[in-house]
């Protein structure tokens, strides 16, 4: 039996890809990783076929037309043998002690009569040319090392989120939730990180740093000019995530909320990055993405527009997007993100 399944979408990942394989591979046998080539030009397809050669009861290499980051991911559920699931991306790794000790956990959780629904770890944002490295730490927040629900949950602060980083899903669970991310499309670790939790009622959290996430590449897609200039995936995603909240059947307060602050946060990020882009056309798509709420989920955009973030942002004129310019810098400083 595999405990844990590891999917790695690449895309011309040849410069980088074996760094997150090799950290991969230390889990051994237990672990099935699926190298998901999509469509690269360079070196990549390759690189899997030789790992996958080398590792055959390791490593299946799995090659497909470009489909984006979404459908890697897609490919890599479907492909999955684990009782349990996490992607990491190509350019990412996982820490080895930590790693180790994550595994050991997911033991002794597939055995299980009913293996717990999410497994959750900590984080490292690995920004190029910082020397302190922030850390998404859930310490105050979850129970350790015990089984619990949402009603064991602490509240989660502003500025922390379960991230595709953070998260290693039950597979049947991305079955029976019915998940399909969307093709050709940018962003949607959020709807991975978003759409699953209705359905998680049982979780487990190693307090442990396992997920170097490397950030600070020019071209990245969470690089503020590439999220510009990809605005329209942003807004797709952020759609869809209002989607998912409307049809939510949220009967834990806790999950209500966080999914609530979660959509929040996505919704903002959106509206900034159209105020920073600072076209007509930008601003336009920002009332068109808060006319989209509103005739979904008039309460839900109520409270959207009502709450500090939301005020903020909707201040009308050039002042009031001057304002928003400076909130974000500061936030952009404190938190660390790109």
């Amino acid at each position: 039996m595999k405990v844990l399944s590891i999917a790695i979408p690449c895309y011309n990942s040849e410069n980088y890809m074996e760094k997150c394989i090799n950290s991969l591979l230390v889990g051994g046998e237990q672990v099935e990783i699926i190298i998901v080539d999509d469509g690269s030009s360079d070196g990549t397809a390759d690189i899997a076929d030789r790992y996958a050669e080398r590792y055959p009861d390791i490593v299946k290499a799995v090659h497909q037309e470009n489909g984006g980051h979404g459908e890697a991911v897609n490919t890599g559920i479907r492909n999955a043998t684990g009782v349990y699931f996490k992607v990491v991306d190509s350019d990412d790794y996982l820490a080895k002690g930590a790693y180790l000790k994550v595994l050991d956990a997911l033991k002794n959780l597939a055995v299980m009569e009913k293996p717990v629904d999410l497994v959750i770890s900590n984080f490292v944002y690995d920004k190029q040319g910082a020397r302190r490295k922030k850390v998404m730490r859930y310490t105050h927040s979850f129970p350790h090392e015990e089984i619990f629900g949402w009603d064991h949950v602490s509240r989660l602060p502003q500025g922390k989120y379960l991230l595709m980083h953070s998260l290693i899903y039950r597979t049947s669970l991305l079955h029976e939730c019915g998940m399909e991310l969307p093709k050709h499309t940018f962003y949607v670790d959020n709807l991975f990180a978003y759409e699953p939790l209705p359905f998680v009622k049982t979780m487990y959290y190693v307090d442990v740093n396992l997920y170097r996430y490397f950030i600070g590449r020019d071209d990245q897609s969470v690089h503020e000019s590439v999220m510009i200039k990809r605005i329209d995936q942003q807004l797709r995603v952020n759609r869809r995530m209002v989607d998912v909240y409307n049809k939510g059947n949220f009967s834990e307060k806790h999950l209500r909320k966080y999914m609530f602050s979660y959509l929040e946060i996505i919704t903002s990020i959106s509206q900034i990055m159209l105020i920073r882009s600072g076209t007509e056309e930008a601003l336009n798509k920002k009332k068109e993405l808060l006319e989209y709420i509103k005739e979904q989920n008039r309460s839900l955009y109520m409270k959207i527009r009502l709450r500090p973030m939301g005020f903020v942002m909707n201040l009308p004129g050039k002042p009031g997007r001057l304002l928003s310019n400076i909130i974000y810098s500061i936030a952009q400083k404190f938190y660390g993100f790109n």
